[in-house]
């Protein structure tokens, strides 16, 4: 049951909303900007609808696998897994020849649906990040500082430890954007 729980989470994960938005819209996004199918490449090209509509369809997957863990009664470990699979999914489809999106949307998903409590903390982390450093992007990563701090503090290291790795690929992801922003503040 596991094994199939993480295989249909990767699977999930593949489904590539800005991809299917870019086709409604006659756009390819994986020609156009940072050419990666995510939330924030569809709004800065095709502009604010896109990028709702790629966020919910993103975070929605994140929500479903959750749920679905939750439907078949999962432990929590396995839950926590399969939220990694469906940002792995996200990160690294099949399909596109592992090119995707950076996982974000994905990311906020899961971390709502798996615990808000502790997801309460990404947000507060992000905010404080922002209010000093005053880049999103780099504030993302104060965030993700935050929310693993808190699964740290809840003694949750070892079933979050898959997550927790999911998060280390989505930084890799961000990596150019990252250093974009630092050259910025200098």
């Amino acid at each position: 049951m596991i094994g199939l729980y993480w295989a249909l989470s990767y699977l999930m994960g593949n489904f590539m909303t800005a991809y299917f938005v870019g086709k409604v819209y006659g756009v390819n996004l994986q020609a156009e900007r940072s050419k990666n199918l995510g939330t924030r490449n569809a709004g800065s090209v095709i502009g604010k609808a896109a990028f709702v509509w790629t966020f919910l369809g993103d975070a929605l997957k994140g929500v479903l696998v959750v749920w679905l863990g939750y439907l078949w009664q999962l432990e929590e470990w396995v839950m926590i897994g399969g939220a990694a699979w469906v940002i792995a999914g996200h990160l690294f489809p099949i399909w596109l020849k592992f090119n995707g999106g950076k996982g974000v949307a994905t990311f906020i998903g899961v971390g709502i649906a798996l615990s808000p409590s502790l997801f309460l903390w990404m947000i507060i982390g992000t905010m404080l990040s922002l209010v000093f450093i005053r880049s999103l992007t780099l504030s993302m990563v104060g965030g993700f500082i935050f929310y693993i701090g808190a699964i740290i503090q809840a003694g949750k290291l070892e079933p979050y430890g898959l997550l927790i790795i999911a998060i280390m690929c989505m930084l890799i992801k961000h990596m150019s954007n990252i250093q974009e922003s630092l050259k910025r503040r200098k």
